[in-house]
């Protein structure tokens, strides 16, 4: 449940910082991230402290269960990867405000962070029990298989949406910055992301059965990565899914309604619920 809790505010705070906010404003919330103490809300517009009392509460109720099981440092983490894209998503913002576009090795080093896929990925170990030590957190924010993920969601997400964010004032994209530092046409671009993905998947795969160089993370967490990386690509491989949710994600949502996961042997199987 926290992990969903945490999505649907990582979606929202996204929105705030893409659409509806004045850079001052921003400012404002982006340094009450930083504080994250209830008496930072004094200073945010309206709509900003309904998010941010609801983005406190979800983790200080998180926290209390925690604390009983030992393991509230869990929390602490997951505070500070949440911190962690606040602060990129408003150097995007300023970007946006200035009109500026950075090289790629520039953006990619802040677009990484605003894909979401490392602060999800510790998000999801915050409810897994012993088998999340610090070491796990330590390696989830700075691992070669979740950084393989960030770069898949990041270039998936940038190729579709390119066009339609660039019809509003929108930070420029991964295929702007690209075109304007080497100073080649858009398909160009395409096909060198498309090569990039490819290096991603074999570093992704790599990085999800290489126990040598992951011997103390059980597979059971590498597996998080390898599945946000799975779900990225069902959502923006032919088109934006998930702005178009209406349509093709809640297809593939319907295609498990009415079925329950059940495991066999280690198969998974789905059995009709009906």
């Amino acid at each position: 449940m926290f992990m969903t809790k945490v999505i649907a505010l990582t979606s929202t705070i996204d929105d705030i910082y893409d659409v509806y906010s004045t850079i001052e404003e921003l400012e404002l919330f982006t340094n009450a991230i930083e504080k994250w103490d209830a008496s930072a809300m004094i200073h945010l517009p309206g709509y900003m402290k309904v998010c941010y009392k609801v983005l406190l509460d979800v983790y200080e109720e998180t926290e209390e269960v925690l604390r009983k099981e030992g393991r509230a440092y869990h929390i602490y983490y997951a505070k500070q990867a949440m911190m962690d894209i606040v602060g990129a998503y408003f150097v995007e913002a300023k970007w946006c405000n200035h009109g500026y576009v950075p090289k790629m090795g520039e953006y990619m080093r802040v677009a990484l962070v605003t894909s979401g896929y490392t602060m999800l990925t510790a998000t999801s170990f915050v409810g897994m029990g012993k088998i999340v030590s610090r070491e796990a957190f330590d390696w989830a924010n700075n691992s070669k298989l979740v950084n393989a993920s960030c770069i898949i969601a990041r270039i998936m997400d940038d190729l579709v949406s390119h066009e339609l964010e660039q019809k509003r004032e929108h930070v420029a994209s991964a295929l702007e910055c690209y075109m304007k530092q080497h100073g080649v046409p858009e398909q160009v671009v395409r096909d060198e992301f498309e090569k990039m993905l490819d290096l991603a998947w074999k570093d992704l795969n790599e990085g999800s059965l290489n126990t040598i160089n992951n011997a103390s993370i059980p597979m059971d967490l590498r597996i998080r990565a390898v599945n946000l990386a799975r779900m990225i690509y069902v959502i923006y491989k032919h088109e934006d899914a998930f702005t178009h949710s209406s349509q093709k994600l809640k297809e593939c949502i319907d295609l498990f309604h009415g079925y329950i996961g059940i495991k066999v042997m280690g198969l998974d199987l789905r059995v009709s619920s009906a």
